[in-house]
């Protein structure tokens, strides 16, 4: 099998741990282009998050932000935009009420948070590529949301947050995008409908697409890609859901996976 689009996760697969797209990563990208093979990228990002990537990388090609939530491209323009139903939006925040999470919610490409400390705020200013708006009332934000973010270095409460919200999942999506992050976004923004969209963008079908992903988050679209490709750094049951295993983002994977399983996979040397 041919494959002619490779999507890619951004964060924990396309950057390294420092959130930096490498030198190697790159070229890869621009050896894929020049064999004619499209490339694009999808994350649980913001818009603003993911624009200094498609720059770095000349992506003029439908991208998704909020895991398929929105479908863009680098000049504005968008091709796609679902949000969280206002009810399933009230009724995550009622239930993160007294828990010690940190909430940030993202609506209108701007980033809002009930604090501007710690550490993952500021991997969150980087990913983000703003800063927050620091505030306690999302009333206003409600009706629109893009993604709802429950912040906490404490795994288990996450996942009893999770819990109590899972009800709510014939009308959003919730999901760990890392382990100390609860996503919740509109129930089409997963990575699994997100890719179904990017392959009507690019007018190719789902069995021609590799993608490659690191987290639990990744899996949608690691079910249903022609080749699903896992990091070195992702989890023992990414890493079972994938065709293929590379290297860790420290050690461009991604390049690896480019040169090794699209652009040679019979490994003969050209």
């Amino acid at each position: 099998m041919t494959v002619r689009l490779v999507v890619s996760d951004v964060d924990g697969t396309l950057v390294d741990k420092q959130k930096v797209l490498t030198e190697g990563t790159i070229a890869a990208v621009r050896r894929l282009d020049a064999a004619g093979i499209g490339f694009t990228i999808i994350s649980a990002r913001p818009m603003s998050g993911l624009k200094p990537i498609a720059d770095a990388l000349a992506l003029d090609v439908p991208i998704a932000a909020f895991n398929g939530g929105i479908v863009f491209h680098r000049d504005g323009r968008i091709e796609s935009h679902v949000t969280i139903p206002s009810e399933v939006a009230t009724a995550v925040l009622e239930a993160a009420k007294g828990q010690a999470v940190d909430i940030w919610v993202f609506a209108d490409d701007r980033w809002y948070a009930t604090s501007d400390q710690g550490t993952h705020v500021e991997h969150e200013r980087v990913a983000s590529n703003q800063a927050p708006i620091v505030t306690t009332d999302f009333a206003a934000l409600i009706d629109h949301a893009d993604k709802i973010t429950f912040v906490s270095d404490d795994e288990a409460l996450l996942r009893a947050l999770h819990g109590k919200v899972e009800h709510l999942d014939d009308g959003a999506t919730i999901a760990q995008s890392q382990t100390y992050y609860l996503d919740v976004t509109a129930l089409a923004a997963n990575k699994g409908d997100g890719i179904a969209a990017l392959a009507k963008a690019f007018d190719v079908p789902m069995d021609v697409i590799a993608a490659i992903g690191d987290q639990a988050n990744d899996l949608p679209m690691l079910k249903r890609a022609g080749v699903a490709i896992a990091m070195g750094n992702a989890p023992d049951g990414v890493k079972a859901a994938a065709h293929h295993v590379v290297a860790g983002n420290d050690a461009d994977g991604v390049a690896e996976a480019i040169d090794t399983l699209i652009l040679n996979p019979t490994g003969v040397a050209a």
